[in-house]
């Protein structure tokens, strides 16, 4: 009896995905450093731009310690890209948001990443939301999430 997963579509598919993730991490990493950004020091600032959240949160979502997260926060709060500021909620939590010129880089940033916009602008309305909820299948998302 075969493993599961270890047929040839299965292994294609996956090769596939990989190939997809190693081009977009490649053209992410170019694209933040035309913005003098590591990669780390751009996800955080995309995440920001959305919304301003916790260090903890932060670390969360990007499935790293929070001590990094100081640090890469820390280097944006420098060059005036990300701000810390009380949690109107908790005043004894500090939120981590970006500023003006952050939400604007971010923005840059993302109109930049030209990879996977192109090809998936050539799917069809039906056929990208296919992918979008086969993708969150496969990430263990339930519908609506």
């Amino acid at each position: 009896m075969a493993i599961p997963g270890t047929d040839p579509l299965t292994l294609e598919v996956v090769e596939l995905i990989g190939s997809v993730v190693a081009r977009y991490h490649d053209e992410y990493e170019r694209a933040a450093a035309e913005h003098s950004l590591t990669g780390a020091q751009a996800r955080v600032l995309g995440l920001l731009s959305l919304e301003p959240l916790p260090m903890r949160r932060i670390a969360h979502r990007l499935k790293c310690e929070p001590s990094n997260i100081t640090g890469i926060v820390d280097r944006l709060e420098a060059r005036g890209l990300v701000e810390r500021r009380p949690d109107p909620g908790d005043r004894r939590v500090k939120l981590a948001a970006a500023t003006q010129e952050g939400r604007g880089t971010a923005k840059r940033l993302r109109e930049s990443l030209d990879f996977a916009r192109e090809p998936l602008g050539e799917l069809s309305a039906d056929e990208r939301t296919a992918l979008r909820d086969l993708l969150r299948r496969m990430l263990g998302e339930r519908p609506g999430q």
